[in-house]
């Protein structure tokens, strides 16, 4: 399977979207994709997918991520992040340490979050966000979530009129982090947003590992071989699913969509042939017997009219 995944540290200002470009371009790779949106404002980690690793993107994506936050409270925003217009103010001063940290518990578990307005979420086949800039509010159910941990890490009493706290986030998959923000300050009886945001982890990927985008580039230009070594490999970005070890003739196969006489140690598994390398999601046959491929990423030679098997 030819590609990989690098981490980048993503800077403020450009898209996501921009940033997986700027990393194609830069390792001239013919194709890319990310795993999992940051905003503009926000910083940290982006896997950026490049070549064939992009079929494996979504899965990616299905991991859990952490961010530390930053709420500032004394202003809601329409955005519910620093780069809205102001919609609200209210007076901080009451605010301590000690009611902040006690107020995060109701936000642990399992909630339920209304999309923002200014989100990339589809309703009636148009973004929230387009909606938004148009001037138009769209009711919008509400999505449940789920919030592994939040922690307090440090608290500014109000100086400037806003007082600020920092805070470690552990979530699952689309949950909105400013949404928490300005819904801590509702349940403090505050208005609230969004300060700043940035990503330490995403799935199998961590803010020690990652390179900023700018490093990215330099390398590609003048180290691509240094860069290319930092390339994490189909196989590792997926380790969290449980392994089928498949030799040979079990790779042929299942290249051939056919069904293996094995015992499927979880809902969905990577087969890894004997190098190591990702032969194809797997998951149980109807009825429990064997394991049937989802998704194949080799062409063994041994098939006649394929080419040969690409890692």
């Amino acid at each position: 399977m030819k590609g990989g995944i690098l981490v980048v540290d993503k800077p403020a200002g450009p898209t996501s979207f921009a940033v997986v470009e700027r990393v194609r371009r830069a390792l001239g790779a013919a194709k890319a994709g990310h795993t999992g949106t940051l905003d503009p404002a926000a910083t940290g980690v982006l896997g950026v997918c490049l070549d064939d690793a992009v079929k494996i993107q979504h899965w990616i994506m299905e991991g859990d991520k952490a961010y530390e936050a930053l709420v500032a409270f004394g202003v809601a925003t329409d955005t519910e992040d620093g780069e809205g217009r102001e919609i609200a103010r209210g007076d901080p001063a009451g605010l301590t340490a000690e009611r902040v940290a006690a107020a995060l518990s109701a936000f642990v578990g399992e909630i339920d979050q209304v999309p923002p307005m200014y989100s990339a979420v589809r309703v009636g086949g148009r973004r929230l966000h387009e909606s938004a800039r148009a001037g138009k509010e769209v009711e919008r159910a509400p999505r449940r979530v789920v919030v592994h941990s939040l922690e307090l890490l440090a608290f500014e009493p109000a100086t400037d009129a806003l007082a600020r706290a920092r805070i470690a986030v552990r979530c699952g998959k689309g949950t909105y982090v400013r949404t928490i923000a300005s819904s801590l300050g509702a349940a403090l009886g505050v208005p609230a947003h969004l300060a700043a945001l940035r990503r330490t982890a995403s799935g199998p990927f961590s803010i020690g590992s990652a390179l900023p985008l700018d490093e990215v580039e330099r390398l590609g230009r003048d180290a691509p071989a240094e860069v290319a070594a930092r390339l994490v490999s189909p196989a590792d970005a997926l380790g969290a699913f449980p392994t089928v070890r498949v030799a040979p003739e079990e790779v042929r196969a299942l290249a051939q969509g056919k069904t293996l006489g094995r015992e499927a140690p979880g809902a969905l598994c990577r087969a890894l042939d004997a190098d190591g390398a990702l032969v194809a999601m797997v998951a149980p046959a109807a009825g429990g017997e064997g394991i049937r491929p989802v998704r194949v990423f080799v062409q063994p030679p041994e098939i006649p009219g394929s080419s040969p098997a690409k890692r």
